[in-house]
């Protein structure tokens, strides 16, 4: 499918409102088909100095910090710009990052409305005031951290940067931020809307791509960023909690997952594998909420094993721009080898119910087409279930009963979200306490919305993101006490 837009032959960076390029030119490949889309400015440690200085200089020299009305109408009217470019956005991401057009399509709209949820927030505050003593009075507000840090990864390169530059600029911070050289074009699109934007001041947003991590470390390291936001690996996610500890600067870390699908005795499988199919494939199992962990009761044990394993044969695989796919491409070669890896090794220790693997046959053999898998074991501390494979993978796990379901739902070291099948109305909530994740879906699987926060517990992060928490990650509390002049 070509695209039906005047795609940019060479993508640039954004810092202090101006177009800025890199001494390295990299190439961005369209991983269906291994064929080159265009260039896009490769940065690293200059750009990052570049977009940290812009964005020191916008927080203290303009209005703002301090200028919610702005905030508000900037932020609102970037939806409007990113409404606008809507179409263009969907098709570029589906060609570089792979997602099929539905995907694509979510997570645009999602975008939007998540700009325009912290545009109303940036309009809303909240504080405390009282006369704590006689003729003392005492009160609290918030006010901006200052820079923001950004650093978003390939698997969903709009959503995931808007979800923390968005809330970092409602609370009147200035934004630093390192998008991923997977998506290079897409994120050049992204710098142009935000250019567009004539009510958001120059400086406030500088943004850059970076293939490498200087530029991302730099970002962690400075003592001039006040705050980190980062979405990706536990690994990482260590290093960044380590490095900005030097200057005890703030952090909001969403890190790895592996989301267990408990479905007990009383499910609706009728419901249930349509979403558990889902939940392995969802952007091609690059995702942290991915359902990576298929937990059965064992009654209904045989009955799902047959029913998910031919729905899971039976995805259509193909690239993303094509209509008639259900589930595109990994984001490169090397990953579709990697998680072909992972599963030829399980099988040294496991039962493979369904073998999947890499396409090297046909038209799609050119690309990075991985076929979903299945793996079943009954021991949670083979490698498999204690980590995360980001790939269309899942392991089967039979339990016994409600006891069972949750000490096998707790047993890694993750606890970003997990999904609780059942026709029993209590028994969501009775299972959902005891088990040590973020988020809970009780006969669903993931569902985001703006306004509640969502986050990791354990090794998936720490700090939230969404809702009113997100914003508060980006601010600072300040007590201010006041007696009240003496009577003459």
């Amino acid at each position: 499918m070509s695209p039906s837009f005047p795609r940019p032959v060479h993508a640039r960076n954004l810092i202090d409102g101006a177009w800025t390029d890199s001494a390295k030119s990299t190439e961005s490949l369209n991983p269906a088909t291994g064929a080159v889309l265009g260039t896009f400015a490769d940065g690293g440690a200059d750009e990052a100095r570049a977009a940290i200085d812009a964005a020191r200089r916008a927080f203290r020299a303009g209005d703002w910090a301090r200028d919610r009305d702005l905030r508000a109408t900037a932020l609102f009217e970037l939806a409007d710009r990113m409404t606008e470019r809507r179409e263009e956005l969907i098709e570029l991401l589906s060609l570089e990052n792979g997602k099929i057009l539905p995907e694509a399509t979510l997570e645009i709209d999602l975008t939007i409305s998540k700009i325009r949820y912290y545009g109303a927030l940036a309009l809303t505050d909240s504080g405390r005031a009282a006369e704590v003593k006689p003729g003392l009075y005492s009160m609290t507000l918030r006010q901006p951290a200052g820079v923001a840090g950004v650093i978003a990864p390939w698997n969903s390169p709009m959503i995931l940067s808007v979800r923390s530059f968005a809330p970092a600029l409602a609370a009147g911070c200035t934004v630093a931020m390192k998008l991923p050289g997977q998506t290079g074009l897409t994120n050049g699109l992204l710098y142009e809307i935000l250019r567009s934007t004539r009510s958001l001041p120059a400086g406030v947003v500088n943004t850059f791509t970076e293939s490498g991590s200087a530029g991302a470390r730099l970002l962690v390291a400075d003592p001039g960023v006040d705050v980190i936001s980062y979405t990706g690996s536990t690994g990482v996610g260590r290093s960044i909690m380590s490095d900005a500890s030097r200057h005890l600067k703030g952090v909001s870390l969403e890190l790895g997952g592996k989301t267990p699908m408990i479905v007990f005795d009383d499910a609706d499988l009728d419901a249930a594998v349509p979403v558990l199919t889902a939940a392995i494939t969802t952007f091609t199992g690059q995702f942290c909420m991915t359902g990576s962990r298929i937990l059965v009761q064992r009654g209904i044990a045989d009955e799902l094993r047959t029913r998910l394993s031919a729905a899971l044969e039976s995805v259509r695989v193909g690239p993303g721009t094509d209509p008639a796919s259900q589930m595109g491409p990994l984001i490169d070669k090397a990953n579709a080898e990697r998680v072909d890896r992972i599963v030829a090794d399980a099988g040294a220790y496991a039962s493979i119910l369904v073998r999947g693997g890499v396409v090297t046959e046909g038209p799609l053999a050119a690309g990075a087409f991985y076929r979903p898998s299945l793996v079943e074991t009954d021991d949670v501390q083979l490698p498999i279930v204690q980590q995360e494979v980001f790939g269309p993978v899942a392991t089967f796990e039979v339990f016994d009963d409600e006891a069972d379901a949750i000490a096998r739902a707790n047993a890694t070291d993750y606890g970003l979200a997990a999904s609780v099948w059942t026709r029993d109305v209590d028994r969501p909530l009775r299972v959902g306490r005891e088990l040590e994740a973020g988020t809970v879906w009780a006969n669903t699987w993931a569902v985001i919305v703006d306004q509640m926060e969502e986050g990791g517990f354990k090794q998936s992060g720490v700090g939230r993101l969404n809702g009113v928490r997100g914003l508060e990650e980006f601010q600072e509390t300040k007590h201010i006490v006041h007696p009240a002049p003496r009577a003459a």
